[in-house]
């Protein structure tokens, strides 16, 4: 019996209704521009909710039990409906274009990125395959050879995917130096034997994650000491490498860190790739440990290796222009690495999640691939299958559309302005930051868009203190008790910006641990101003010092209780 001739209502009425929820699949002149009312009211919503305060709507409690407590609802609601409701979750988000928010890595989105997304989102590629992505899939190939070129990658031979975030990068440059290292068994086999990850204490801890989640353990990843620029200390990894050397330990991967997330710390990976290929050579290893670039954040710094820092055609700063100089000592060698981390989500202007894993010999790819057989609905046609290698089985096309986006929208033109800017202007920061005899910046070595500092009370001078804080062991108590006090300055100005009343910062518990002749001592926590957004102007970094002096002064008057 046809549906149709059941008596009464039937789910085709439904059906019918059910169908005004989705963008026609074929040109409808109605029903497309319903589909664009509908975000057009949506995106209405959202601008209902700026104002001076840098998040939509101000500040909004989270209800978190209430929400435990929801249902799965029973009937159909509406298009309409549901545009309200996702703008009112929308209520409290920090928009990160605005002039006063320094809260993290965090970056605004260009509108070709957002219609990257956009794209995607209609059309739902999915770039395991070309013939579930069409040309979604020459965009990523695309933005790999431009990423390529842009490092020093020889495009004709390097490769890549656009992968789930900078952890996955670090996975993938992980996975690949375990499977060099056991000539590619332990895809079947499994780990049957430790390995070593090898990582600065400064590196993101997502090290944590890979050497968990690959099975090799939290025991077998090496934390190596940084020095006070916040660099893996070569000295330290070269002891521990010829210790590892001599007892026959694997060593699998070496992580270097370009662009720390609290400090902008960068790591010198010209030296590490010496220093692996000389000890390779020395103790005969017939495969040196891979080298991964995580360069998540100061990828983008490239676009500086063919700056005519002399002539200096866009009229930075000399302060910038020594900042971007002395950063691209280091990551101007970014080719040097056997694989690199991008995430186009931080410094690429591009919306999460938007993250490239660059290798530089596509072959390695292999020794991740699996049989055809073992996938026999997928692949027997075709001509590009990064599913047979990629840990996903469903990857989407945003990422690479955004990045390749951007990366056309902007040039190197565009990111050396965009860099250049968020690098004046906190350079700016700085500059009126070390004019307070209370105030230290911590970061003081390191050249990019953070600048992390510690506030000091009446009667404390800032560099003295800090320098006790550092490696005193008898200054403990003090360290623990500026501690208190920079978390109390930071809640003060946290509440002032949250009212529209200044610019919100960020904070770390640990810039870096204090150092008692080789014994980590406590914590050293800090403020963080992290700049991202083109239109933070000198106004937002005069904001910034002027209201760290104001709260000071009032927390003098009214110590916290």
């Amino acid at each position: 019996m046809r549906p149709d001739t059941f008596v009464g209502q039937n789910y085709l009425h439904l059906l019918e209704q059910l169908k005004t929820y989705f963008p026609v699949p074929v040109s409808n002149p109605i029903m497309d521009g319903y589909f664009v009312h509908a975000i057009s009211r949506f995106l209405d919503r959202l601008d209902d909710l700026k104002s001076a305060v840098p998040l939509l709507g101000g500040r909004q409690k989270q209800h978190y039990r209430k929400t435990w407590e929801k249902g799965f609802p029973e009937e159909m609601s509406s298009v309409e409906e549901v545009n309200r409701v996702l703008a009112d979750h929308c209520q409290g988000m920090p928009i990160w274009g605005h002039p006063n928010a320094q809260i993290n890595v965090i970056c605004p989105t260009s509108i070709p990125s957002i219609m990257a997304f956009l794209a995607t989102a209609i059309y739902n590629p999915n770039i395991i395959w070309d013939e579930y992505s069409a040309r979604f899939a020459e965009v990523e190939i695309q933005a790999v050879a431009m990423a390529s070129h842009l490092i020093g990658y020889d495009p004709k031979t390097s490769g890549g995917v656009f992968t789930f975030s900078g952890t996955g990068t670090i996975l993938y440059g992980c996975k690949l130096g375990i499977e060099k290292l056991s000539g590619g068994r332990t895809m079947v086999e499994g780990i049957r034997e430790d390995m070593k990850i090898v990582a600065s204490a400064a590196s993101h801890y997502a090290r944590l994650n890979a050497s968990a989640w690959l099975g090799l353990g939290m025991k077998n990843l090496v934390t190596i000491p940084v020095n006070r620029n916040n660099e893996m200390s070569l000295a330290h990894l070269e002891d521990y490498l010829r210790q590892a050397f001599s007892r026959g330990e694997k060593v699998a991967v070496i992580i270097a860190t370009l662009g720390t997330t609290d400090a902008f710390g960068i790591d010198d990976i010209s030296a590490i790739v010496e220093l692996r290929d000389r000890l390779a050579r020395e103790y005969g290893l017939a495969q040196p440990p891979h080298i991964h670039a995580d360069a998540v954040i100061g990828w983008a710094w490239a676009v500086f290796r063919d700056y005519d820092f002399g002539g200096n055609p866009l009229g930075f700063h000399p302060r910038t222009i020594r900042s971007l100089r002395d950063s691209l000592k280091r990551l101007g060698n970014l080719g040097l690495a056997d694989s690199i981390g991008f995430d186009f989500h931080k410094t690429g202007y591009s919306p999460y999640i938007s993250s490239l894993f660059l290798v530089k010999n596509r072959d390695d790819l292999t020794l991740l691939s699996r049989q055809p057989e073992e996938m026999p609905y997928l692949y027997q046609f075709g001509r590009y299958h990064p599913g047979v290698y990629t840990l996903e089985c469903s990857r989407p096309g945003s990422g690479a559309l955004a990045a390749l986006a951007n990366m056309r929208l902007f040039g190197k033109e565009g990111y050396r302005v965009l860099i250049g800017h968020v690098v004046e202007m906190a350079e700016m920061l700085r500059e009126r930051l070390e004019n307070y005899p209370f105030i230290e910046v911590l970061n003081d070595y390191n050249y990019g868009p953070v600048t992390l500092f510690r506030v000091y009370p009446e009667g404390v001078e800032a560099k003295a203190a800090f320098q006790r804080e550092m490696g005193d062991p008898a200054y403990r108590e003090q360290l623990l008790e500026h501690n208190l006090y920079n978390r109390e300055i930071f809640r003060v100005v946290h509440e002032r910006a949250l009212r529209g009343e200044g610019v919100l910062l960020s904070w770390t518990d640990a810039y870096r641990h204090a150092d008692y002749e080789g014994q980590a001592g406590p914590p050293i926590a800090a403020l963080k101003s992290f700049i991202l957004s083109p239109w933070t102007d000198l106004a937002a970094v005069e904001t910034v010092a002027r209201q760290l002096v104001e709260v000071r002064e009032q927390l003098s008057v009214t110590p916290s209780q």
